[in-house]
């Protein structure tokens, strides 16, 4: 009984990491559009393309 449980802690740990990663993933392509926006934004925007949109 105890190596079923363990199997199935494992693979439900597993899941989790999975759906974890996969997030992230969406995560990391919604950031880098919204800087590749500010990025055309800035070079489109009055000014020449001098000012900076972000504060690094």
């Amino acid at each position: 009984m105890v190596p079923l449980l363990l199997v199935l802690l494992l693979a439900l740990l597993l899941f989790g990491a999975g759906f974890a990663l996969k997030v992230l993933w969406w995560v990391a392509v919604a950031v880098l559009v919204i800087w590749l926006l500010g990025f055309v934004m800035r070079s489109a925007g009055p000014g020449g393309g001098r000012g900076r949109w972000y504060r690094w």
